[in-house]
């Protein structure tokens, strides 16, 4: 399905204003989870990849241009990740298109995005006038950024993780301080991070010490959240555990993979102030 004739990473590429649906460009997920253990089987998490494209538009029969924020929900178990440079270009061929509704156009999205990702995916699209400029916030819970600690390690580090063994606890923890890179380009890629859990309690100097240790690692976004929530049931054994990682907007897309044990668990529904 991921030819390379087709494939945008890191070449200089020519943006189309016309419908093209082959733009896409799937990433089997495979490959980075082999090397967390993963390969094959049923995998230890649920969740979604929750994209907003803030560039959508397209025109309407007469020619009129229309403009909408987009959010596209790909599911975890979905066998591709669409790359993130042929999302925006296959996005941008949209804009001198015609379509008589709006609803044809996320119709259309649905189609395309499903057979790339090999899954089902939700796509909405909301009318800026709709849109409530009051949603943006920060993460629930506790931040970790103003605890003390001495940094050392700026690749991914799970021997920082540990656990009181004595105390038990219920609780949700955040950090704005998450940095990784592009494997393609090696352009940084900045976000927020909430962990939300219940079992022994973390230790919360060397989390944020693990956090901060992502700030040279190459990789995709899902994948990063996939190796953080890998580590910490490794490391740490709780019950329950949800990872959810708000990525900021690069080529107007943003990027927020959620991961958890509950297969019921939804991230929660706030934009953050860097998005």
């Amino acid at each position: 399905m991921s030819t390379s004739k087709h494939n945008p990473l890191g070449r200089a590429t020519e943006y189309v204003s016309v419908y093209s649906p082959e733009l896409l460009y799937p990433i089997n997920r495979s490959e980075s989870r082999e090397t967390l253990g993963l390969g094959g089987g049923d995998m230890p998490f649920f969740g979604v990849d929750i994209w907003t494209g803030y560039e959508v538009s397209w025109l309407d029969d007469s020619g009129k241009p229309q403009v909408a924020l987009a959010e596209f929900r790909v599911p975890c178990d979905s066998e591709f990740i669409v790359e993130s440079k042929s999302f925006k270009l296959y996005l941008n061929s949209f804009n001198q298109t015609r379509f008589a509704k709006s609803e044809q156009v996320s119709e259309r999205m649905v189609e395309d995005l499903s057979r790339a990702a090999g899954a089902t995916v939700a796509v909405t699209l909301q009318p800026l006038a709709q849109l409530n400029a009051t949603v943006l916030g920060q993460p629930g819970g506790e931040c970790l950024d103003a605890l003390p600690l001495t940094v050392e390690h700026y690749h991914p580090e799970p021997g920082l993780l540990a656990v009181d063994n004595n105390r038990e606890v219920k609780e949700t923890l955040y950090s704005d301080l998450l940095k990784t890179n592009c494997p393609v380009t090696g352009q940084p890629d900045w976000a927020s991070v909430q962990i939300h859990y219940q079992g022994r309690a973390i230790n919360r100097t060397g989390l944020l010490a693990y956090i901060i240790s992502f700030r040279e690692h190459q990789d995709f976004h899902e994948h990063c959240v996939e190796r953080m929530f890998v580590d910490l049931m490794a490391r740490c054994q709780p019950q329950h555990l949800s990872v959810f990682a708000r990525y900021t907007r690069r080529g107007g897309l943003d990027i927020n993979p959620f991961r958890s044990t509950d297969p019921h668990a939804t991230p929660e529904p706030v934009r953050l102030v860097r998005q």
